[in-house]
């Protein structure tokens, strides 16, 4: 994934997408029928403060010279969140490191990882809730009982390692599983895409955005819109082959002493249905596993 490009791409879709009434922009009486959707580049020069030359360089992908001053300067013109105004920051550093052997390494979170056991350890500690771990690129990397049993049609779909984003976009169960099947799309290629400028050296995480590109339009129209956020919490709606529509919030928090990897905890409403739903899984499943234990 070309640098430049990303910064073109990215600047591009969110200056289209502020209008200049959004930007306090007053229009001339004797301006005519504007040729752009959202803000002009000089509009957006004006409103960061910088030379038109200067801004038209930045997002042609030319991003030498560009302080931390200048780019929050621009991310208040083009009216960016938390998210995306990080997303630029990336993309920026990592579009001016060198080109050398120590930068072009390999990623810091490699595409096969161990899991420290006290993490393992964790989570099955954790039986009153689904939790699982994963990484940046979605990987779901482990899972405690309830959490393997609550994504079940995602830790059984065949291709492997178990990724959300692959199982959301190639595996026709996905659509059934999901009954907000675009919103959780959405959410996937949002996280991929700050991932991008987080990790920008991370070959596995090229080869998951290209091998979802290649294989469906869906995913690759998605992509072009340079959508970033940060999904941390939220609530999530699952039609599960066993017990049903069920809605839990999650909570996704950073695991500090292991760098790129999230434990994310899902919960519900004591006494609803949705808890119902899940005290009857977590039934179910033991139920499978003592029929499973060999007898002795």
């Amino acid at each position: 994934m070309d640098r430049r490009t990303e910064i073109r791409g990215f600047l591009t879709t969110r200056r289209a997408r502020v209008t200049p009434e959004q930007a306090g922009l007053k229009p001339s009486p004797l301006e005519g029928t504007r040729r752009v959707p959202g803000l002009r580049r000089e509009e957006v020069a004006l409103l960061a403060g910088v030379s038109v030359p200067y801004y038209t360089r930045l997002e042609r992908g030319d991003a030498r010279g560009a302080t931390d001053a200048v780019l929050d300067a621009i991310a208040r013109a083009l009216q960016l969140d938390e998210a995306e105004r990080t997303h630029l920051f990336d993309l920026v550093r990592a579009a001016n490191a060198n080109a050398t052997a120590a930068d072009a390494r390999p990623s810091r979170h490699p595409a096969r990882r161990t899991l420290r056991p006290e993490l393992w350890n964790m989570l099955e500690a954790m039986s009153g809730v689904p939790a699982y771990i994963r990484n940046g690129r979605l990987d779901l990397l482990a899972g405690n009982t309830l959490a393997r049993a609550l994504f079940a049609p995602v830790f059984d779909s065949p291709a492997r390692p178990v990724n959300s984003a692959r199982f959301t976009f190639l595996d026709p169960a996905a659509a059934e599983f999901y009954p907000d099947w675009d919103a959780v799309a959405d959410q996937n290629v949002a996280t991929l895409r700050a991932e991008v400028g987080r990790n920008p050296y991370d070959k596995a995480l090229s080869d998951l955005i290209g091998e979802l590109s290649t294989r469906g339009d869906t995913f690759r129209q998605r992509w072009a819109r340079h959508e970033v956020r940060r999904h941390r919490a939220g609530a999530k709606r699952l039609d599960h082959p066993l017990v049903g529509e069920l809605t839990f919030n999650y909570e996704t928090m950073e695991l500090t002493a292991d760098d790129g990897l999230y434990l994310i905890v899902c919960g519900v409403a004591p006494g609803s249905r949705d808890a119902e739903a899940l005290n009857l899984l977590a039934s179910w499943n033991v139920t499978e596993n003592a029929r499973s234990t060999p007898k002795t």
